[in-house]
Formats: structure tokens, C-alpha cells, sequence
């Protein structure tokens, strides 16, 4: 039934697996965990995430339907079991985030890797020449630094820049866990590996760093956001892996193509397609919309990396729906499963 569905994740994560394999042999470099130890040894991290996602679902629904009641809590435990996760929906669980984990760990080392195949080839004056033509010769971070300010502002639009790190695993556990329609788990899952999957092509088919590592002088009146903090750091982990020479160091420097723009596109997209809940597709719409002002106001990416951003979220919604079976239709961007369902609160059909 989900057959496509099936090979194109497990395709797309044996290739970006092997491409991660081959470059780190090719240029004598390790592999390295980006999580660190946070999860525990790197052998424990997917037993961990799965059953994770499983207790994600029990635990709260256990404890609130049974008024705390301990006598009650079994028999709702294996009522959830029996009629939510089944065979399909582990799955479905299990595949998605075995196939995301390994998708996201090989785009995380390939990024790292990149100084190390392209050397110093950037085409940061390039990008920075479009974007002052056109913005009429005027720099686009600091027309939004005198529009925005740097108080307020600069620190709202970095917690909302960095809302971005939570928002990926919590919303591949909501349609994988959730999701009421089994086909909408398995779109959203596949175009997440399509996305991250484009991303790393973008960086080596168009290697930049970024105005904000590339033109720093331009965001020196900004003040010390936590975004601002996490530029710093990955200026720092790209020092040690070019001139430092410390093994284990990720480089995470990267401008082209923006995946903050494509993911948070991608999670709108997929909102609203499958979420009845005018206020979520709000939320999320506007969540998309302050992040790509984010991108360009603190530097991460030029307007030419948003573009890219935005054209990888399509692509990927898109070929993640046909995949999952999907009928699009022509005028709106609701779609029509063509495969069974199964019973879970979350989805619009």
C-alpha cells in the first residue's frame, strides 16, 4: 500500500548514508554524531527515540483517562496498544524515524565535509551583488534593522529563529504518531528526507557562507541574541575543523540553499493540507513568514538562499504526496488520500 512510500525513504537514506560514508573515507575524516551524548552512546540513540515516541503517546493519555487511578491504567494501556499501534503504525514510526535519523546525520557530517571537497570556492559577493540590486543598492539586513530596530525586536525574531530546532523532531513525531490518516505520516516523513536530502545538494552546487560570516561589519549593531550566540559558535566549530585541526569538531557553516525556509514552509504546507485547525495554519503560516525576516535581518542567508528555500519545500511536499499517495487538487492545497485510515485525533479527513 505504502510501497513508494517504502523506497523512497529507505532509498534516500541509503544514498545520503553512503555519500557520507564514501566523502569522510575519501578525505580521511570521521564521522561524527552532531547530537553529541544527549541521547546516550550512538548505538542507544534509535531504540531510544522510538520507544520515546511510543511512551510520548501512552503516558499522557494513560494518566489523564485514568484520573490518576492506577488500577485503571492497564486496561487503557492495552485498549491504546490494540487499536492504535498497530503493525502499520509501528511501521510507520519506526521507519520514518530510522530513515530521518540516518538522512539527518549524513546531511549534518556532508556539511561538515564541505570545506574539505569544494576548499575555499564561495560565491558569497555574487549572491550579495543580487541582493543589493534588488533592494535599489541598499543592504536588506540593515533596511530591516532601521524598519525592525535592534531591541526588541532583534530578540523576539531570534527566539523565533531558533524555535526552529524543537519544531523539526516535534513535528516528525506528531504526523508519525498522530497522524490520523496513516498516508499523511509517511508524505510528511518523506518530504522531510527530500528536503534535507536538496539542502545538502544546494550547499555543494552553490557553496556560500553567508552575509553574516561573510559581511560581519553590517550586523555589528545588532546585540547578543541567542541567535546571535549560535552564530558564534558555528563560526567557532568552522575555525577548528579549517585551522584548529580538532577532531570530532562539526563545521555547520552553510548559506545556500535556506532550510529554515524550506522546513518551515514544508510544516505550513502540511498543515494546511492535513490539520482542520484555523488557528494552527495561522500560527504556522506566520511562524514561516517571521523566519524568513529572521534569515535575512541577523544574516544567516541572502534573499537568493530564501528562493532556494522555499522552492526545496515545494518540491519536496509535492513529490512526498505523490509518493504517499496523494491526489492534489488543482485549486488549493488540500489533498485527497488515496490510501486507508485509521483512527487518531489530529487530521482533517
Amino acid at each position: 500500500m505504502y510501497r513508494r512510500a517504502y523506497a523512497l525513504l529507505v532509498g534516500i537514506a541509503f544514498v545520503m548514508g553512503a555519500l557520507a560514508i564514501f566523502v569522510a573515507t575519501w578525505k580521511h575524516r570521521t564521522l561524527n554524531d552532531p547530537e553529541g551524548s544527549f541521547l546516550g552512546p550512538s548505538w542507544a540513540r534509535l531504540p531510544i527515540l522510538l520507544a520515546g515516541a511510543v511512551l510520548l503517546d501512552l503516558l499522557p493519555r494513560t494518566l489523564w483517562f485514568a484520573r490518576l487511578n492506577p488500577k485503571a491504567m492497564p486496561a487503557i494501556v492495552r485498549h491504546r496498544l490494540r487499536t492504535h499501534w498497530t503493525r502499520e503504525r509501528m511501521t510507520l514510526v519506526a521507519l520514518g524515524i530510522v530513515c530521518f535519523y540516518i538522512v539527518y546525520v549524513s546531511y549534518r557530517n556532508l556539511k561538515s565535509f564541505l570545506p574539505a571537497v569544494m576548499g575555499e570556492t564561495k560565491y558569497d559577493r555574487e549572491l550579495h551583488l543580487i541582493d543589493r540590486a534588488l533592494m535599489f543598492g541598499h543592504e536588506p539586513a540593515l533596511l530591516l534593522h532601521d524598519v525592525l530596530g535592534t531591541g526588541f525586536m532583534a530578540y523576539f525574531l531570534s527566539y523565533v529563529y531558533l524555535w526552529f530546532l524543537p519544531l523539526v523532531p516535534i513535528a516528525l513525531t506528531a504526523w508519525l504518531v498522530w497522524s490520523r490518516n496513516m498516508s499523511y505520516g509517511y508524505w510528511f516523513a518523506t518530504s522531510q528526507c527530500i528536503a534535507w536530502t536538496l539542502g545538502t545538494a544546494s550547499y555543494y552546487a552553490l557553496p556560500t557562507l553567508g552575509p553574516g560570516f561573510r559581511y560581519v561589519a553590517l550586523y555589528a549593531d545588532l546585540p547578543q541574541t541567542p541567535a546571535r550566540s549560535l552564530m558564534d559558535s558555528l563560526a567557532n566549530g568552522r575555525h577548528q575543523i579549517l585551522w584548529g585541526g580538532v577532531d570530532g569538531a562539526v563545521q555547520s557553516v552553510a548559506g545556500f540553499a535556506s532550510l529554515h525556509c524550506a522546513i518551515t514552509l514544508l510544516v505550513a504546507l502540511m498543515i494546511q493540507a492535513t490539520v482542520r485547525s484555523t488557528l494552527l495554519r495561522a500560527v504556522f503560516w506566520i511562524n514561516f513568514a517571521v523566519t524568513v525576516v529572521a534569515t535575512i535581518y541577523f544574516g544567516w542567508h541572502y534573499i537568493a538562499d530564501d528562493v532556494a528555500g522555499v522552492m526545496i519545500a515545494f518540491i519536496s511536499f509535492y513529490i512526498g504526496g505523490l509518493a504517499s499517495g496523494q491526489k492534489f487538487e488543482r485549486r488549493s492545497l488540500a489533498s485527497h488520500p488515496t490510501t486507508t485510515t485509521s483512527a487518531v485525533p489530529v487530521d482533517r479527513d
